[in-house]
């Protein structure tokens, strides 16, 4: 079982968050578009990132407590997903903020304005 204790982490944030889709209907996933342009970058620059310390002998993985799964450039399975999965608790937590506080985020119909004529500056 500890083979897949790294999984089991990610499962426990995702699930974890899951709720905020569920019950407050922050339409996260609804919103697709959105959430890829914040998932697109985060998971090349940090994928970039981890290939080249891996390559250079930086960093390394306990594999004992993974899959075992390693994609080209001896990436761990495991950290894709995790690029993937912990933003987009991120950003789960971020909308659930935003609707619970009445936040707008600018880019609904009828936010109209910059942000800084919503706070009333001048």
């Amino acid at each position: 079982m500890i083979r897949f204790s790294y999984l089991g982490v990610l499962a426990f944030c995702f699930v974890g968050t899951l709720w905020l889709e569920l019950f407050l209907k922050v339409n996260v996933y609804r919103r697709w578009r959105r959430l890829l342009a914040a998932l697109v970058p985060t998971v090349v620059l940090f994928v970039g990132w981890d290939l080249w310390a891996i390559g250079t002998g930086q960093w390394r993985y306990d594999l004992g407590q993974m899959t075992g799964i390693l994609l080209p450039g001896r990436l761990p399975l495991e950290e894709l997903l995790f690029f993937l999965v912990i933003p987009v608790c991120a950003v789960l937590g971020f909308e659930a903020v935003r609707a619970v506080r009445g936040w707008p985020a600018g880019d609904e119909p009828g936010a109209g304005g910059s942000a800084g004529d919503r706070r009333g500056a001048p």
